[in-house]
């Protein structure tokens, strides 16, 4: 296999785990805990900036932080995950 080929095939693999890694963080800062009907905090959101500041990319970190805001917004307005207890 020629460099190009490996090269250009590295790239496709690195997106797809870009992609993957924004949809986790879009799904872990919907996680919202409840308590008694009204909700408290978006715990996904805490523990998806946790999470985002062990990333070692500074750029990608800055899209981290957008996603898991829009994310928690999207918990806030009843599309999101509920912890109840």
């Amino acid at each position: 296999m020629s460099k190009t080929r490996k090269a250009a095939r590295s790239r496709h693999v690195d997106w797809v785990f870009y992609i993957l890694k924004v949809l986790m963080y879009l799904l872990i800062g919907c996680v919202w805990l409840k308590f008694d009907g009204y909700l408290v905090f978006p715990v996904g959101a805490a523990v998806g900036a946790l999470l985002a500041q062990k990333d070692h990319f500074v750029i990608d970190r800055k899209i981290e932080y957008a996603v898991l805001v829009v994310s928690a917004l999207l918990g806030l307005l009843g599309w999101g995950l509920y912890l109840v207890i």
